[in-house]
């Protein structure tokens, strides 16, 4: 694993949120020809709304790969 990416996940949970936050804001608005659509805006907002709120409901990749084995 890289360096940058053991860092990143050794930072509090509301630490990694905010740094995703920033990257993603980062990758839309640098991006040409990236765009999303009102709808997905709107629903990508709802989802992190929800993950602030309920940051117990988030699943780690580990258990989200375990889970697509089982229905693969």
């Amino acid at each position: 694993m890289n360096t940058i990416l053991e860092q990143a996940l050794r930072l509090p949970i509301p630490e990694r949120r905010k740094l995703a936050d920033d990257l993603y804001a980062s990758i839309v608005s640098g991006s040409e020809g990236f765009s999303l659509s009102q709808e997905q805006r709107s629903e990508i907002d709802r989802r992190l709304a929800d993950l602030r709120e309920h940051p117990d409901k988030a699943l780690s990749w580990d258990d989200v790969r375990e889970r697509l084995r089982k229905i693969a």
